[in-house]
């Protein structure tokens, strides 16, 4: 099978070039397309926990830490003690951040509008279907349940 021909390839590639053109974007504004998918996250009135960013974006904790510790040393966010739990963080917008926001908002509609331009709502229906079907697939970890590694035979080797 050609990489072309396959699932994995088609939405690595696909993926690849948004992020490509996200970053191009957001380079212009110096944030990251990382930096604004955070922004897009978190809740400009309540905050939102620090906690439940990485699961929204599908990171690593990890990761997460890391992109918020830079979006805190641009002065995007702030965080404060969560006043309900006081051992959770909760992670604020500051003005700067607010203006970050909007940009990565208006990027990604942008981005949105004209893809929803070009291709029929039927295309995107079937799209977003089958997307959905994948990631469930993927999520219910039981794709490589049956999965049993054949024999390298000795003359591919």
């Amino acid at each position: 099978m050609k990489p072309e021909e396959t699932v994995d390839y088609n939405i690595k590639v696909a993926w690849h070039a948004i992020s490509r053109m996200y970053n191009t974007q957001a380079a212009r504004y110096d944030i990251t397309t990382s930096i604004g998918f955070v922004l897009l996250n978190i809740d400009q009135e309540l905050g939102t926990p620090a906690t439940k960013i990485a699961p929204l974006l599908g990171l690593e904790t990890r990761s997460l830490t890391r992109i918020l510790r830079s979006m805190e040393e641009k002065g995007l966010i702030y965080k404060q003690a969560d006043t309900q739990d006081k051992r959770s963080v909760r992670i604020f917008l500051t003005a700067l951040g607010l203006e970050k926001k909007e940009v990565s908002r208006q990027t990604v509609r942008h981005f949105n509008q004209k893809v929803r331009e070009k291709i029929p709502q039927s295309q995107l229906d079937v799209f977003f279907k089958v997307a959905g079907q994948i990631t469930s697939m993927i999520e219910g970890k039981t794709l490589f349940d049956d999965f049993e590694l054949k024999p390298l035979r000795k003359e591919a080797l």
